[in-house]
């Protein structure tokens, strides 16, 4: 049995990071609003990790696949053939670019492009964890 304990833990996180980053307090010095937006890019590579692994764990107990690859982006295409998911495969892959960008540097262009990503991620990690589990997401 798949445990997405973890899975769900970050992804909440990362909501609600995320939203604590949108309202974007005015009275919060530019410092604290940076630390706000690197908090969200760290939350999206939690949430990212945590993904990847159950899907690899999904595609093994769930699905038979025999031995899948040990890296994101092989068993994000793995799976998108096996469970046919309604996000392209183009975006999850855009996903695992967006965290390695961002592995090491959380300001600048590769940082903006990651925040402006996030919301499509929380949406399609949302959907693919409904279809993993079973589950209704809250």
């Amino acid at each position: 049995m798949i445990d997405y304990g973890k899975l769900e833990q970050s992804l909440q996180r990362l909501e609600e990071q995320h939203a604590n980053h949108l309202r974007g307090n005015p009275a919060l010095s530019g410092l604290d609003r940076e630390g706000i937006a690197e908090s969200v890019i760290q939350r999206f590579e939690t949430c990212y990790d945590c993904l990847w692994k159950v899907l690899k764990r999904h595609l093994i107990e769930n699905l038979g696949v025999a031995d899948p690859p040990n890296s994101p982006k092989p068993v994000f295409r793995i799976a998108h053939e096996s469970l046919r998911f309604s996000t392209p495969l183009e975006q999850w892959l855009r996903y695992a670019d967006a965290r390695t960008d961002t592995s090491h540097d959380y300001d600048g262009e590769k940082a903006k492009a990651c925040l402006e990503l996030v919301p499509n991620f929380i949406n399609d990690t949302i959907d693919l964890y409904e279809t993993m589990s079973g589950r209704t997401w809250r």
